[in-house]
């Protein structure tokens, strides 16, 4: 019982294998095509203040439950959160393609 623990040698091996299997990380696969381009940024435009939206409605809806009246301020505040969020994502996924378009170069703010 001279053994207490793993072996760590053994296990960085394990995950040196296992980042060859798996391509070294998760990459994110941006779209090839102008269509799927301006898909994903609509979606991502839409997508974005709905959820913030429904997730206000719901936060006004469980606040009027237990007596605290806030319609509609949590629906329209987290309408404009998600709203940021989906114009945040649609300016960081424009910088990929763009970055992704032009020959050496990257973008490091990840």
């Amino acid at each position: 019982m001279s053994n207490s623990g793993p072996d760590p040698e053994r296990l960085r091996e394990l995950g040196a294998r296992l980042d060859e299997i798996h391509g070294g990380g998760r990459k994110e696969r941006l779209p090839s095509t102008a269509t799927g381009i301006v898909m994903r940024l609509a979606t991502e435009l839409v997508v974005g203040p709905f959820v913030g939206g429904a997730m206000g409605f719901g936060l006004d809806w469980l606040t009027g439950f237990f007596g605290i009246h806030t319609k509609p301020v949590l629906t329209i505040l987290m309408f404009l959160l998600g709203a940021a969020a989906g114009v945040r994502n649609v300016m960081r996924t424009a910088q990929k393609l763009n970055a992704q378009g032009q020959p050496g170069a990257t973008d490091d703010r990840e």
